[in-house]
């Protein structure tokens, strides 16, 4: 990586042309990298039991999951031209890695528990592919969905948190659903940001497709877990 800059688009020509794509390079190898601390966190978590300590009080680790990754945001977007946002985006990965090891715990412990993991993982490779795709090459402005993702992730927050009391499967599964929808969505609206010259600092778009991904993974993952697991290794 070149720089930490945020880099001024209000040229035309071929040099403002240069700079866009050199976010968006930029952009997808920092997204790269953010895999090796999500891999090291989510190893750490199932070795260590994290995800037993985490299930034994949902509605805690939730608010406290909530708390520690907004603070980790805040202070990533703080320090997002510099290298120092880099270093707190890579903690925020491996925070988040440690934080999936619950639902790879269980998805391991199925029969079938390595293949589901694989299959998530591909099918979002799929998804983000085609969403970037789409972005890059498409005439069309995604802008005007900003808002209507952000209510639909506020919806799924409230959703989630409530289904931690109420254990509905069906609102689960629903949940899972929408949210796969709403996050591929948003890969969509965060490449085409960066390709429109909208967003120019490569961390925070690093963050925002980070989080589209992480989302559409785990929530791949668990409705693989319900529909194609085969039982439990015991």
């Amino acid at each position: 990586m070149s720089d930490f800059r945020t880099y001024d688009l209000s040229r035309t020509g071929a040099s403002s042309v240069a700079l866009r794509n050199r976010v968006l390079r930029n952009t997808y190898w920092l997204l790269a990298l953010s895999m090796i601390p999500t891999v090291l966190g989510a190893w750490i978590g199932i070795v260590t039991g994290f995800g037993m300590f985490a299930g034994a009080s949902p509605a805690m680790t939730f608010i406290l999951f909530f708390a520690v990754a907004m603070g980790l945001i805040f202070a990533i977007e703080r320090f997002r031209n510099s290298g120092v946002g880099v270093v707190l985006l890579l903690a925020f990965t491996f925070f988040m890695g440690l934080m999936l090891s619950r639902l790879l715990s269980f998805v391991l412990g199925l029969v079938n528990g390595p293949a589901l993991i694989m299959m998530a993982f591909g099918g979002t490779a799929v998804i983000f592919a085609a969403m970037a795709t789409v972005a890059t090459v498409s005439k069309r402005n995604f802008a005007g969905l900003g808002q209507w993702l952000f209510m639909g992730v506020i919806v799924l927050l409230l959703a989630s948190f409530a289904n931690i009391f109420l254990h509905l499967p069906a609102l689960m599964l629903t949940v899972s659903v929408l949210a796969i929808v709403i996050f591929s969505a948003y890969i969509l609206f965060d490449v085409q940001s960066v390709v429109n010259g909208g967003e120019t600092s490569y961390v925070s778009a690093t963050l925002r497709i980070y989080l589209d991904l992480y989302n559409v993974f785990t929530n791949l993952l668990a409705i693989l877990s319900i529909f194609g697991g085969g039982g439990n290794r015991n």
